[in-house]
C-alpha cells in the first residue's frame, strides 16, 4: 500500500492520493491557520474507522443474502487534553444503523466479527490504547 500527498498552497491544504488516483482533501483547523477546505487528519482516522468496519458489515450481510436498504454509520471520539502534545484518542464509540429485511442475529453478528475481528483500522486504535465501544440499531430498533 502507498500513497502521496501534495500540498496545495501556503498553508495547511493537502491533497492525498492513493494508488489508484482516487484523491482525498486534507486541512488544519482554522485556528492554526488551515482554511477548511478540507478533513482533519484526526477526522479521517475516524471516517477510516466508519469505512473499513462498513465494508466488513456489508459484505458479510451481503454473503448471508441479507437486503440492507439503508446503512449509516456515525462515529465519535474522545481525544486526550493535552497540550502541545500529540492527542490520542482514548473513547471512541461507533454506532450502525441498518434498514431493511436484515434478520436482528445477523445484523448483530456482522457488526461483532467486524469490530472485534475484522476491522483492521479498529485493531489498530484500540492497540494504540482507544477504548471502542458499539451499538447497533436495525430498522429503529436496538440491538
Amino acid at each position: 500500500m502507498k500513497i502521496s500527498l501534495k500540498r496545495l498552497d501556503d498553508a495547511f491544504h493537502f491533497e492525498a492520493k492513493n494508488e489508484d488516483g482516487k484523491t482525498v482533501q486534507i486541512d488544519a483547523a482554522e485556528k492554526i491557520g488551515g482554511k477548511n477546505q478540507g478533513v482533519r487528519p484526526t477526522q479521517m482516522l475516524l471516517m477510516s474507522l466508519a469505512g473499513c468496519s462498513g465494508i466488513d458489515v456489508v459484505n458479510i450481510l451481503k454473503k448471508q443474502k441479507q437486503q440492507i436498504e439503508d446503512f449509516y454509520v456515525e462515529v465519535e471520539g474522545e481525544q486526550e487534553d493535552i497540550q502541545d502534545a500529540a492527542k490520542v484518542f482514548t473513547d471512541i464509540h461507533v454506532h450502525f444503523q441498518l434498514k431493511g429485511n436484515i434478520e436482528p442475529g445477523k445484523a448483530k453478528r456482522a457488526v461483532e466479527l467486524s469490530m472485534e475481528k475484522y476491522c483492521s483500522v479498529e485493531k489498530t486504535l484500540r492497540l494504540a490504547g482507544a477504548k471502542i465501544g458499539y451499538r447497533v440499531t436495525l430498522n429503529g430498533a436496538s440491538l
